[in-house]
């Protein structure tokens, strides 16, 4: 049951929907904003603050969701609101380019804080604060980062405003009252279009008329603050990004606090606090649009993304740990973190609640319009516990009751009759298992069939589908093109922690497109994955999906425990299937981007039993000739014209009798002088071989390490009745080569002696000989170092001795990649011998699929060691 052409495409969201009928939230209260949009929230024992367009913030009783007071003093929109446990002051910054801070306790005014060079400053989008620094930290339109440090002198708590502390600390200066300046509309800042903005800063609604003097605060009923502190130069760190600062967070950690920006140009920046001034230590990219919300949980940042993504990010290795795909395009405007579930609010009105193994375990449209702020406040009353307030551009505050997510079970049958499972629950409970099959349950959904044309759009699907699944699963990734009419490379890499030593860089190659599935056979629909009794059922589950979700996954799995100390460059083709088109021509333009390379590792094939786990350290090689005999005359009847003329079958039927005598030795001169000899140690590894499949040893031998010609096929022209005498006849013949066979040498011999042979026939009919694909042989290194950490790590995970074996068949690249990066290959089998590759229920089983991930998880650690690349 081949799916159509243009078969839909599944969503390419690796995060499982774990939502229970009863997920969403109870919807405690609801509080509305007059006509203004709820742009940041804060929250105390007592309180819940609001900051809004309107230029107030609301104050908010949480026992009685009775709003108490409203803070006046701004004049523009309140962008960000922080509350300062210790002090019991709650930050609030503006579009009029100031900070305020206010007593939770008395909600009075105490310091209006002006940055450096105000009315460059622009909107404050972000605030942060820090308790161990005793510093508030702001993020600017201007691009800027700035902070005002409270360890040092300030303003005393007199009525008179103008009384000040005798001298300015090096961290800040106080102004008199009556020193106050204006904020002037500023030409950039104050003018550009509103369409031009983003959500973020959308509602800034920028005030012109800055704080105003102490004097204009007294006249117009605002309470006056104690103090105007202003931002010296030396807390000012211009173009700290290359767009505005839109988001922050903090990191108190038991060596230092590291501060983390977001910013337009779509980074994420650390900074270690622990000096006078911040310092960069690292910038992620992120590549998903501006980066609108951050929060930190221990060494991990969450950075949420203009287009829907949110990036997870691991301090301790400076690596991209997972992609979470929320809605692409939909922006993520705000988060907060519960313990370790992260609630991510979006510009289509929607929350979701991610766990920690990134699955969706709640989503609820929370607003009718765009969810702007959210933060995780302690409920009053007689019920403890917490909730989820959000503020959206509906004017409303909703609060939310949430628990930690419920765990999903799935359902079992009658185990004595075959079970069909559920891709989610083939491989059992664990995160990275269950990752694994979902991903896998998507791939192969995707038909990808790469020699049939009307396929092609589900190749690039393909690509476009496995491209954002490993980028979610933490990799850095590409499309290469290939050539017109071919399909896409996939190019992805895993980065390794960053340390002081070189890391090694390994190569895994692998191919999504597969092979047509006709339903004659089939027990099931060879598009839906399907498991029952132990194996997994679907086109491509082991040739070749199967292995490279196996290996990705590995990858993610070391990320997640920051035990990556390589870099993994995936790099996935999509016409293995057609002979690696324009594949050669794509990795050579692209070098540069993929990158040295110090090992390649394949997984492509299969074991030679089903019980002993392999390492395949040979192939041959392969030449694949189509011959074309054809006369002048048309197709003719034999009865009028036979024995008249000379028939092309009978010039075809000659030629072929001439490739091999009755023995079977292929007659090409040459063909054998440089076939590498026999060793003791292959005789022994053919000899255990032969113990172990019960096949001859000479057999294997022959099917492995000698040079084969095979006769595929002859076709005519005409009706293909007996009666017909064809004017055309075609055949296909194909060469297995093997160590030390030159390539190009041998395909000069078969085209030369093809010739010769013909023309000895003096035929009048016309010989073609078309070279259409050809694949060298290669041979690994059983010394080298490569070979041995992987043959240790099947060995540790299996608890057997892997098997050394060789193939009959060719994978094309496996060779140029060898010669290209001039380092060695791997090839590790993990589908048993019974697996039915390319043909009728194709499968593989969940055991060989599972120890193969965690052999890959062994490898890629012993490929750590700092000998294998010196």
């Amino acid at each position: 049951m081949e799916q159509s052409p243009l078969s839909p495409i599944p969503h390419p969201s690796l995060s499982r929907d774990l939502q229970s009928l009863d997920s969403e939230p109870l919807l405690l209260h609801s509080l509305h904003e007059t006509h203004s949009s709820v742009l940041s929230l804060a929250a105390n024992e007592k309180y819940i603050f609001s900051g809004s367009q309107n230029k107030d913030i609301s104050v908010w009783d949480k026992a009685t969701f009775k709003l108490t007071h409203t803070l006046r003093g701004h004049s523009g929109s309140v962008l960000a609101l922080e509350y300062a446990k210790e002090k019991e002051w709650l930050f609030s910054s503006s579009g009029d380019s100031t900070v305020r801070i206010w007593s939770t306790v008395t909600l009075e005014p105490v310091y209006v804080i002006d940055p450096y060079l105000e009315i460059c400053s622009g909107d404050l989008f972000s605030l942060v604060w820090s308790s161990s620094l005793q510093t508030i930290f702001v993020g600017c339109q201007n691009t800027s980062l700035q902070w005002f440090d409270f360890r040092q002198g300030l303003p005393r708590t007199g009525s008179n405003p103008s009384i000040v502390d005798e001298a300015s600390s090096a961290s800040g200066t106080c102004t008199p009252s009556g020193a106050a300046t204006l904020r002037k509309a500023h030409k950039f800042f104050d003018s550009y279009p509103q369409y031009e903005r983003k959500p973020a800063d959308i509602y800034a609604n920028n005030g012109i008329s800055g704080r105003g003097s102490p004097d204009s605060d007294r006249s117009s009923n605002v309470p006056t603050p104690r103090g105007y502190l202003g931002i010296p130069a030396e807390n000012v760190i211009d173009s700290a990004h290359y767009g505005y600062v839109y988001c922050m967070a903090i990191l108190e950690r038991s060596n230092g606090v590291l501060l983390a920006t977001g910013s337009g140009d779509e980074t994420v920046k650390v900074w270690d606090c622990n000096s006078e001034a911040p310092t960069l230590v690292h910038e992620f990219v992120c590549n998903h649009g501006a980066v609108l919300a951050l929060v930190a949980r221990g060494d991990t940042i969450y950075a949420g993304c203009q287009d829907g993504y949110v990036k997870v990010l691991d301090l301790e290795t400076k690596t991209l740990v997972r992609t979470i795909i929320v809605q692409e395009g939909v922006d993520i405007i705000s988060m907060s973190m519960m313990g370790t579930d992260l609630y991510t609010c979006s510009a289509n009105g929607w929350v979701k609640c991610w766990s920690a193994s990134f699955d969706c375990t709640a989503s609820w449209q929370a607003h009718d319009g765009i969810v702007l702020s959210s933060i995780i406040a302690k409920r009053n009353g007689p019920e403890s516990g917490q909730c989820l307030v959000t503020g959206g551009n509906d004017d409303h505050i909703k609060v939310w009751e949430v628990t930690p997510p419920k765990l999903h079970i799935h359902d079992t049958q009658d185990p004595e009759t075959p079970r069909e499972e559920s891709a989610k629950s083939c491989l059992g409970t664990g995160s990275t298992s269950d990752t694994m099959a979902y991903a896998l349950s998507k791939f192969v959904s995707i038909p990808s069939v790469s020699f049939n044309p009307s396929h092609r759009e589900d190749c690039r699907q393909a690509a476009i589908w496995l491209k954002k699944c490993l980028g979610q699963l933490g990799a850095h990734t590409a499309l290469l093109p290939t050539g017109e009419g071919n399909n896409p490379l996939v190019l992805g890499t895993f980065k390794g922690s960053i340390n002081d030593r070189p890391k090694p860089r390994i190569l895994f190659y692998g191919h999504y497109d597969i092979i047509s599935a006709p339903a004659k056979g089939w027990t099931s629909d060879p598009f839906k994955l399907t498991g029952r009794n132990g194996y997994l059922y679907g086109r491509g589950v082991t040739d070749n999906k199967g292995p490279i979700m196996a290996v990705a996954c590995a990858a993610a799995e070391l990320l997640s425990r920051r035990a990556l100390e390589v870099d993994l460059v995936f790099l996935v083709e999509g016409e293995e299937e057609c002979g690696s088109t324009g594949f050669d021509e794509a990795v050579k333009k692209h070098k540069d981007q993929i990158g040295h390379i110090d090992a390649i590792l394949v997984s492509n094939s299969t074991w030679i039993a089903e019980d002993q786990p392999c390492i395949t350290y040979g192939l041959r090689g392969v030449v694949h000739c189509a011959l074309k005999i054809s006369s002048d005359l048309p197709d003719l009847h034999s009865g009028i014209e036979g024995g008249g003329v000379v028939e092309p079958m009978s010039d075809m039927v000659q030629l072929l009798s001439k490739l091999t005598d009755s023995h079977r030795h292929v007659q090409i001169p040459g063909f054998y002088d440089h076939v590498r000899r026999e060793t003791d140690q292959e005789k022994q590894i053919y000899s255990l071989l032969s113990d172990i499949t019960h096949r001859p040893a000479a057999s294997l031998a022959s099917r492995w390490r000698e040079p084969s010609l095979t006769i595929h096929n002859i076709e005519i022209s005409g009706p293909k009745n007996a009666t017909v005498i064809p004017g055309t006849v075609r055949a296909q013949v194909s060469l297995r080569i093997v160590p030390d066979q030159d390539l190009d040498t041998i395909v000069k011999s078969l085209c030369d002696y093809l010739k010769i042979s013909f023309n000895s026939f003096q035929s009048p009919n016309r010989l073609q000989v078309n070279v259409e694909h050809t694949a060298d042989w290669w041979l690994g290194s059983l010394d080298d170092c490569w070979f041995k950490a992987l043959e240790s790590a099947v060995r540790e995970e299996w608890g057997v001795e892997p098997l050394r074996i060789r193939e009959g068949g060719s994978i094309p690249s496996v060779p140029f990649l060898e010669k290209e990066f001039g380092c060695h290959a791997l090839h590790l089998p993990m589908g048993q011998s019974s697996d039915q590759a390319h043909l009728p229920d194709e499968r593989i089983s969940l055991v060989n699929l599972n120890k193969g991930k965690a052999v890959i998880e062994r490898f890629l650690l012993k490929a750590a060691d700092k000998n294998m690349t010196s």
